[in-house]
């Protein structure tokens, strides 16, 4: 029973965890290499790309998405999907995919003479399953070496644990109020059971020895 709890346990925690990692805002300090546009058509992947742009024909199964392709400082290539989220989830609200692309392609630049740019997004990249990040953002700055606070994440992070402490709190107290004693009322009734069938066990053994002598 213990390792099913600790199972349960675990695999809460760790799609909160993942919904978090992927939802939560994050920034890359890249180089815009070039954008594109691409007609797609979502398949088994579709949970990771965003609804129709808002105001588009949202019963067609195929549409066309931006895409912004860029390099890391360390050469590392990263490719970004620029989709509208409406006011669909994630709630980035977001409905200027078309200038963030414009802002996008003012940014391309060669490795010669780059320009260095940060891109705010959410999301995960994986080639085996044509996942992309969505870019929320994006903005010039002067170099690589530029940091970056997640203000926004540490808030909500703390947020989050301020009110996932008062719920456990709350359902600890409620606990030992109420389902505890309900808990150990059974248990009493059953060990009482128990007491009286082994007791009732006991005298018909013994009645039956006797008669047995």
């Amino acid at each position: 029973m213990a390792y099913i709890k600790w199972a349960f346990i675990i695999l809460f925690w760790g799609t909160v965890v993942a919904v978090l990692h992927y939802t939560l805002p994050q920034h890359d300090v890249v180089r815009v290499s070039d954008t594109y546009e691409k007609r797609i058509d979502p398949g088994e992947n579709s949970l990771f790309w965003a609804a129709q742009d808002v105001g588009s024909d949202t019963t067609t199964s195929n549409r066309d998405v931006f895409f912004i392709q860029t390099r890391k400082a360390n050469g590392k290539v990263m490719v970004y999907r620029n989709e509208d989220t409406g006011w669909g989830w994630p709630p980035y609200f977001k409905v200027t995919s078309s200038n963030l692309q414009a802002e996008a392609a003012d940014l391309k630049s060669s490795e010669a003479d780059p320009k260095w740019a940060v891109i705010r997004h959410y999301g995960w990249r994986n080639e085996f399953m044509s996942i992309f990040p969505n870019a929320v953002k994006i903005w010039r700055v002067d170099g690589p070496e530029v940091r970056i606070i997640p203000w926004f994440n540490i808030i909500f992070l703390i947020f989050f644990a301020a009110i996932g402490w008062a719920l456990y709190v709350r359902w600890r107290r409620f606990r030992q109020a109420r389902i505890d004693p309900m808990v150990e009322s059974v248990e009493d009734s059953l060990y009482a059971a128990g007491d009286a069938i082994d007791e009732k066990r006991g005298r018909f053994r013994r009645w039956l020895d006797s008669w047995k002598s």
